[in-house]
């Protein structure tokens, strides 16, 4: 039993994916950090596009 305690103590395998789930969860923060003003922006650009084009007049006879 000790020999195996000792064994799971010095094993660093597990290290590698703990660096791993660091490094993901830093990157998926600052892509979150990056992206979502650019989302808000993107709405309200688009709803004044909305806009510009129902108020447009169409139709025949409307030039």
């Amino acid at each position: 039993m000790d020999l195996y305690v000792n064994d799971f103590c010095q094993d660093e395998s597990g290290a590698v994916t703990v660096d791993w789930v660091v490094l993901t969860a830093a990157i998926i923060g600052l892509g979150m950090l990056v992206l979502i003003p650019i989302a808000f922006s993107a709405t309200s650009s688009s709803q004044g596009v909305a806009d510009y084009i129902g108020n447009m007049n169409s139709g025949y006879g409307n030039n």
